[in-house]
């Protein structure tokens, strides 16, 4: 067989915001692998089928000598995400041609990934009937973070009120349901009517469009917050500091407010940490898998698979759109968790 095009989304430009299509990321198709002759040197032969398109992948387009909590991507070559794939060659004995796999994969048609470590590749089996895809989302990375941080953090006690910012997304949408499940009072924000709705649709007993409505005034008279699930950051989690409950848990999850700028918000309500005595937990998925992995499947894609659990997947076709799937995920315009399909098998 003669090679064949290996089309990569390749990082070319450090983005001083928002990142651009085409200057950012760059669809590259210069690149050829012979599929059966390339090297493997004991490794695996990956045919991408999915990748996902997340917020935290902002942080890593930054020069290669910032340091932060996940490394840069390296201008010139691929950038990497969750993916699904399919062994169409193995030199190792935990895989074989036809498995189903999951990890971090560069984004490229084909690729000889990282089997080893936190973010290697695993081999899995799509169960009870559920599309690969899903296993990046609802049962996969963002629920995971979910699940892991509800679970070690929440405390959560039947009567209690939750505030789940970006609760449209796949983490948040997770959360509202876990926090229904355990009967909570769910009050969650989202960025626009149609995400309100979903909020809604997946359990929220308050969920408001933070654009048109203030977000002070829905505390202020749905709370005080015995939990808060953060997602955004910034000027949203100020005005949970404000509404909490005493002894109040607030899980931080991400800052999607200010991955695209450092000028940061004015925090006027810092002083509530001591002074409601609220406990504070930031986390990342990788260090709560070892403890809450095993539970979170045994339990998460039965209640996807039965439609116990609710979720919405937004599909990019192509890993030459790659890039504008990427912008859409940092400008809210995606509807649910967002993946990019890059073959059907």
């Amino acid at each position: 067989m003669a090679p064949v095009t290996n089309g990569r989304l390749i990082f070319n430009k450090i983005p001083t915001g928002l990142p651009e299509p085409g200057k950012t990321t760059v669809y590259d198709t210069s690149k050829t692998i012979d599929l059966e002759n390339e090297p493997l040197n004991g490794g695996v032969l990956i045919k991408t089928l999915a990748l996902s398109a997340d917020p935290y992948m902002r942080v890593r387009m930054r020069p290669a000598d910032v340091e932060s909590y996940m490394p840069p991507f390296i201008i010139g070559q691929p950038i990497a995400s969750g993916g699904i794939g399919k062994v169409i060659r193995s030199e190792h004995e935990g895989f074989k041609v036809g498995d189903y796999v999951s990890g971090v994969l560069d984004h490229a048609h084909y690729s000889i990934p990282n089997i080893d470590g936190p973010f290697g590749v695993k081999v899995f089996k799509p169960e009870f009937g559920l599309k690969p895809s899903l296993y990046l989302g609802a049962a996969g990375m963002p629920a995971q973070t979910a699940f892991y941080g509800w679970k070690e953090y929440a405390d959560a006690k039947p009567g209690e009120t939750v505030f789940v910012s970006g609760g449209a997304g796949p983490v948040g949408s997770m959360v509202i349901q876990l926090a229904k499940e355990e009967g909570l009072k769910v009050i969650a924000s989202a960025g626009s009517d149609e995400k309100v709705q979903f909020c809604k649709d997946v359990g929220a007993d308050v969920a408001f469009n933070y654009k048109t409505v203030s977000t002070e005034d829905i505390l202020k008279k749905e709370g005080p917050l015995h939990v808060y699930w953060d997602n955004v950051g910034g000027t949203t989690l100020d005005a949970a500091l404000e509404n909490a409950a005493t002894n109040a848990r607030f899980i931080e999850c991400g800052a999607i407010s200010t991955y695209n700028s450092k000028d940061g918000v004015v925090m006027k309500n810092i002083d509530q940490i001591y002074a409601r005595c609220i406990k504070l937990y930031g986390f990342l998925v990788v260090h709560l898998a070892p403890k809450w992995q095993k539970e979170f499947y045994e339990v998460i894609p039965k209640k996807i698979a039965s439609g116990d659990f609710k979720y919405k997947e937004d599909i990019t076709r192509g890993l030459e759109n790659a890039g504008e799937a990427l912008r859409e995920v940092q400008t809210g315009k995606n509807h649910g968790k967002k993946v990019i399909i890059v073959s059907d098998d």
